[in-house]
């Protein structure tokens, strides 16, 4: 890895409460919209259809990312005045967590350019809408702040992308290490501080190094009285992002990156200016499309450490991944004399494989040589897109928690089919044997791509590829 990034990773590292207006229950739930362009509805029935076998170049811009956009909106619940955000993405996940935000008050201007301000100030209720909560997991990061900040929330279970157990015990635990009373009732965590409506520090091990439990935590502890460790924390680089922002908040936060954070809690933060890193995720899926349509572009901005486990994987496949410019990559998978190998990989915390990026790292072993295993360790029902990588003829047998995938030369060839996208990284694996196959692909379920893809069809297009956004034809009713 150091021949490819290491220079460049060097620069780059870089009691309860009885006040009356929290008593108010939450306001009509309410729905935004981000007005940089018109943001789709979660529920649109629309497809993706594909036209199989086109080259990709040219350069792409790679959007904020949507992992720490979402728990920094929620820490801004910390935070009194406004906050200032750039490089926040253009999502329908977004634009539902600035409608939890505004359940409780929050005011919320959305500028131009992926700006947007964030005043807490007026807020009138200690319990966000819960429809808009059930929609997507980020909207459970309001637990913390609400409760540290005004000593009680009720928040309802989250929702999100169905992969899987993502069970709640890490947040529930660890609020109660820093003074929290905790019970769930009727689908709501209801939640309030023991110790005259303010949260005490403590110190919390975590059995699993979760992210949202790391970031609820970091951001509850900020605002109790006194020192908290967490140790056994996760090391992602959206937490690292979520305590650059809470410390340019006046907050105090050490350790994040590494597996200890020391949290010395403020009795009031105020609303900073601050910018969300790039998309990995999102960098990261469009290498692999670099190397499924055996293609060569650059993209940027890019933080090369936080690709750098998917950079490995490629470069050993045969792909070439340089440096293009201070925050950019270009990757090559032009033909040569050998076509990619496949290879090996598990899923892990940061910095190993991340999950997220395991359903399109597939899509593309079906067009490598040999066989290859692919290992989820995170979310033990991510193996849902393999039926639909099937339909394109791809040859994959899953083996509990491992699947083998059989490359071109052993069974695997794609040609286009009708498939449908069952969450958000499923998608984008969908899309990318889409452009690898032969012939017509037609993507169903674009909604879950909306959530974490800004304009994926439209940059897509950009580089070369032949997409187009569609309705969904519903056959009417039989009299």
């Amino acid at each position: 890895m150091a021949s490819i990034f290491q220079p460049w990773i060097n620069k780059s590292i870089h009691k309860k409460s009885t006040t009356n207006f929290l008593r108010k229950t939450h306001p009509v739930c309410q729905i935004s919209t981000l007005q940089t362009s018109p943001i789709r509805t979660p529920f649109s029935e629309q497809k993706l259809v594909i036209v199989g076998g086109t080259t990709l170049s040219g350069h792409v811009n790679i959007s904020g990312s949507k992992n720490s956009a979402l728990p920094i909106l929620a820490g801004t619940l910390c935070c009194s005045g406004p906050s200032k955000l750039h490089n926040i993405p253009n999502l329908s996940d977004i634009t539902t967590m600035m409608s939890v935000l505004r359940s409780l008050g929050v005011r919320i201007e959305v500028l131009s350019n992926g700006e947007v301000i964030v005043d807490t100030d007026a807020i009138s209720c200690f319990e966000p809408c819960s429809d808009l909560v059930s929609k997507i997991r980020g909207g459970f990061f309001v637990l913390g702040p609400i409760l540290a900040r005004f000593g009680e929330a009720v928040v309802a279970l989250p929702g999100g992308c169905d992969i899987g157990a993502r069970p709640i015990d890490l947040y529930i635990q660890g609020l109660r290490s820093l003074g929290a009373v905790v019970e769930l009732k009727n689908g709501k965590v209801c939640a309030h501080a023991a110790n005259e409506r303010r949260l005490v520090g403590g110190n919390f091990l975590l059995d699993y190094p979760s992210v949202g439990a790391t970031e609820t935590l970091m951001m509850a502890a900020s605002l109790a009285s006194g020192k908290t460790v967490l140790s056994n924390v996760a090391k992602e680089p959206e937490v690292v992002d979520l305590a650059e922002f809470l410390n340019a908040s006046g907050a105090s936060v050490e350790g994040a990156g590494s597996s200890t954070l020391v949290i010395n809690g403020k009795k009031k933060l105020h609303g900073p200016e601050h910018t969300v890193i790039p998309d990995r995720i999102e960098a990261g899926t469009y290498m692999i499309a670099a190397a499924i349509t055996r293609s060569c572009f650059s993209m940027s901005p890019v933080i090369p450490l936080h690709v750098s486990s998917l950079a490995e994987k490629l470069s050993a496949a045969g792909c070439r991944i340089r440096q293009s410019k201070s925050n950019g990559i270009e990757i090559s998978a032009v033909p040569s004399k050998s076509s990619l190998r496949g290879f090996d990989v598990r899923t892990g915390p940061f910095p190993q494989f991340p999950t997220d990026l395991q359903p399109q790292l597939m899509a593309l072993l079906t067009t490598c040589t040999g066989t290859s295993s692919v290992e989820e360790s995170v979310f033990e029902g991510r193996m849902r897109h393999v039926r639909e990588l099937e339909r394109f003829g791809a040859r994959i047998q899953v083996r509990g928690s491992t699947a083998l995938i059989y490359g071109k030369e052993r069974g695997s060839t794609l040609y286009g089919s009708r498939v449908t996208a069952t969450d958000l990284r499923c998608g984008a694996s969908l899309v990318l044997a889409g452009m690898a196959a032969e012939g017509i692909t037609e993507v169903e379920g674009v909604s879950h791509i909306d959530r974490g893809y800004e304009d994926l069809e439209m940059k897509l297009n950009g580089l070369g590829a032949r997409i187009s956004r569609q309705k969904v034809s519903i056959p009417s009713a039989v009299a």
